[in-house]
């Protein structure tokens, strides 16, 4: 069963128009009765759970940073009580690299969070402003240093592929990234989603993405740079030191059991899908009249379980063991893969296969989205 907890905090001080993440703003937030709220869906969430040592936790949103220590500590002090941790255990916490925020971080630090990822998203003051940073560059390199400082293992994220960005820009931004010492850094391109205000701003012409011929230069660039540093891609946009890569990301990518409590978190667990809530209100009503925020809770077939498996695994640079799902879910390759297409882009040289195993190349990552919606078999996708 689930190993791996998400705890989601809803709250920015602002949206940033390219996020489409269940984050929201509010003028005030009343933390105790979210401290109450939270605790009582994780304990609804154990009952339903199990009982296994959690290996790792992790504090998304939002902006988490914005919690005050106190409540991530009594947090933390109920999960162990719950589930009990496993030694070594992970603790992440998202944040904004503000000045205000790491001045928490020496106390985040005493809670128990050992691993932050900070989104700093550029290093650069114009682009934080395109992207609708509340920080500047500065601010971001002293929050980042104050980060080093306080904890053992430190990630951020930077934003990449923006309008008119050149490969020269890109590599001496990348180059500078690398040489503050972090053992993870999250590299995504910028893409603009549906219902964003970016996505209204390209409609009205406001600005016109990076095409993607460009986008995949950068991309390209992206991987030799960080390979060459020792910070190898292990996922499409994600690149660590060996032994650095977020375990509790791993738990998703590789299609393993993990609890998610707080508005809009999704959870896998013993087959089920589980989703709360949304809107902030609207899973703390659910918290008061029931006992927790679940919206929904689904039993997921083998066919939709194996699907996602693939559709995760593929992510991986360590690709998937077919052999492994298909003892899991009781489907022959065949039946997991359109082996003719895995067959026509391994010749492409988009695909790696091994006894057993199959992944997706350098050359094919940029190509991921539309390989896996021709790989994946459409008898495993229908169930």
């Amino acid at each position: 069963m689930a190993r791996a907890l998400y705890i989601h905090w809803p709250f920015c001080l602002a949206k940033c128009p390219y996020c489409d993440f269940n984050s929201h703003v509010r003028a005030a937030v009343d933390h105790a009765e979210w401290q109450a709220a939270l605790l009582a869906d994780m304990r609804r969430e154990h009952e339903l759970a199990g009982g296994e040592r959690l290996e790792s936790i992790f504090f998304g949103g939002g902006t988490p940073s914005l919690m005050p220590p106190a409540l991530v500590e009594a947090l933390l002090r109920e999960a162990e009580r719950l589930w009990g941790f496993a030694e070594g255990i992970e603790i992440t916490l998202e944040g904004n690299p503000s000045s205000v925020e790491a001045a928490n971080y020496a106390a985040l630090a005493s809670a128990g969070i050992n691993r932050v990822s900070l989104g700093l998203q550029s290093l650069d003051d114009a682009a934080l402003r395109f992207l609708g940073r509340l920080h500047d560059a500065n601010e971001g390199l002293k929050a980042l240093e104050v980060a080093q400082q306080y904890f053992a293992r430190v990630s951020f994220d930077l934003i990449y592929a923006l309008p008119g960005q050149s490969p020269a820009q890109w590599q001496a931004q990348l180059a500078r990234a690398l040489g503050f010492g972090t053992g993870h850094l999250s590299l995504y391109q910028l893409t603009i989603e549906l219902g964003t205000r970016f996505a209204t701003m390209v409609r009205q012409n406001e600005f016109t993405p990076l095409d993607d011929d460009a986008a995949a230069d950068l991309f390209e660039l992206t991987r030799q740079l960080t390979e060459a540093a020792g910070l190898p891609a292990y996922e499409i946009s994600n690149h660590a030191r060996l032994g650095e890569e977020s375990r509790h990301n791993l738990t998703y990518w590789r299609y393993q059991d993990y609890c998610g409590i707080g508005p809009g978190a999704h959870g896998r667990r013993g087959g089920l899908a589980t989703v709360r809530h949304k809107k902030p209100e609207n899973w703390l009503a659910s918290v008061a009249d029931k006992g927790d925020g679940m919206a929904e809770e689904r039993r997921l077939s083998a066919g939709e379980q194996a699907s996602e498996a693939l559709l995760m695994g593929l992510r991986l640079r360590e690709g998937v063991d077919l052999d492994s799902l298909s003892a899991r879910f009781d489907f022959s390759a065949a039946q997991l893969l359109d082996t003719d297409k895995v067959g026509f882009y391994s010749a492409q040289g988009l695909l790696w296969q091994e006894p057993g195993k199959l992944g997706v190349t350098s050359q094919g990552m940029p190509l991921l989205d539309a390989l896996l919606g021709e790989l994946v078999s459409a008898e495993l996708v229908e169930g």
